[in-house]
């Protein structure tokens, strides 16, 4: 499993996030690894996720500052029905 690369910050970018996700994903999808490692590749996961989560929403707010409106010029849904 190879590390996010930095970006100056120690952080990953969304892309570079993103990309580690699934490939944690894939592993526990997998269901080759011992207890111990799947539950240390599902934090990782978990983090990732959040790291997303974050920049996305931090993407919609500058979206939504730039385009001089509370709401968001597009439409940020994933398609599914809710």
């Amino acid at each position: 499993m190879t590390a996010p690369k930095n970006n100056g910050k120690n952080e990953a970018t969304f892309e570079e996030a993103l990309a580690e996700l699934g490939k944690l994903v894939e592993q526990l999808e997998g269901g080759k690894l011992p207890l111990a490692e799947s539950l240390d590749v599902y934090e990782k996961a978990i983090a990732l996720s959040s790291r997303c989560t974050k920049l996305l929403e931090d993407a919609e707010q500058k979206i939504k500052l730039l385009s001089g409106g509370d709401e968001c010029p597009f439409d940020l849904s994933d398609g599914e029905d809710s």
